[in-house]
């Protein structure tokens, strides 16, 4: 006899959402309703909970059990040299501009297992910039981070990753990058020498640092607009003038409070900061 497991109705999704804050500090209330109880149902489902008391005693209790819900319910879709146009116009027009500052400081907010971190250092280097850039990745998940610190992605994937990054304007070999290390392509120290990896929580954690260039592409999606508008001001408090804005492809800075500020690049989802 198949029993169906209860569905979690939308007051129990709140429940979560409010211990997670009370008791972990991770705030999620801001996100998108829908996509957040899709993934919490989907994860209730595949654990095979008992019932949604056993689920939430299991989240507030056993750590690692917390990890994975986290890990759960944060997106992680990320590829190296995704999109390509965006890293060539990193490559073209804005590296080449920061290119002039004597240091670069760059942070790349919800940086997930690190693809795009490496991409940008791979870029750096290319331009002759790496050694005086410093890359910090965060993001709210310390499971994608340490997996992002380790520099190693499957070895399947580099065919993929290859060809965007010619697509991207890459000119060198994309297999001189890396070691193949079995089913695992490890990437240079060198490349990794310039990343810090930290876990950094865009709805309440403040600003940092004052950097040149910040990117934070395909994140806010998952936000209400509330939630969209204060991370993007906590986006401009952490940037200097001059300095560029990056944000994913469905993402935009108009109608925003600070849009006023901004100027686009044509064609790419960056925006320069112009006051």
């Amino acid at each position: 006899m198949n029993l169906e497991l209860p569905a979690i109705n939308d007051e129990q999704v709140e429940v979560l959402l409010a211990d997670l804050l009370e008791n972990y500090g991770y705030d999620f209330t801001g996100y998108s309703k829908a996509s957040i109880k899709r993934r919490i149902l989907r994860l209730y489902s595949l654990d095979k909970a008992l019932s949604f008391a056993e689920f939430r005693y299991r989240i507030n209790n056993d750590n690692f059990y917390f990890k994975r819900f986290v890990e759960q319910i944060t997106v992680n879709v990320t590829e190296m040299f995704r999109d390509p146009s965006f890293f060539k116009t990193l490559r073209d027009v804005v590296l080449p501009k920061l290119g002039t500052y004597p240091f670069i400081r760059i942070w790349l907010a919800g940086c997930s297992t690190g693809e795009e971190a490496y991409s940008i250092s791979i870029i750096l280097k290319e331009l002759n910039l790496l050694h005086k850039s410093l890359i910090y990745a965060t993001d709210l998940n310390p499971v994608v981070l340490e997996k992002a610190s380790l520099g190693m992605f499957a070895m399947s994937q580099m065919k993929q990753y290859s060809e965007n990054y010619i697509l991207s304007g890459g000119t060198n070999e994309f297999s001189s990058y890396y070691t193949a290390n079995y089913s695992l392509a490890k990437f240079d120290d060198e490349l990794k020498s310039k990343l810090i990896f930290s876990t950094h929580n865009l709805v309440s954690d403040h600003s940092f640092n004052e950097f040149q260039l910040i990117l934070c592409r395909n994140v806010l999606i998952y936000f209400d607009r509330d939630l969209q508008y204060k991370v993007l001001r906590l986006f401009d408090d952490s940037l200097e003038g001059l300095g560029y804005l990056a944000l994913g492809t469905k993402e935009t800075l108009d109608f925003s409070p600070i849009s006023p500020n901004y100027k686009r690049i044509p064609s790419e989802k960056i925006w320069r900061k112009v006051s």
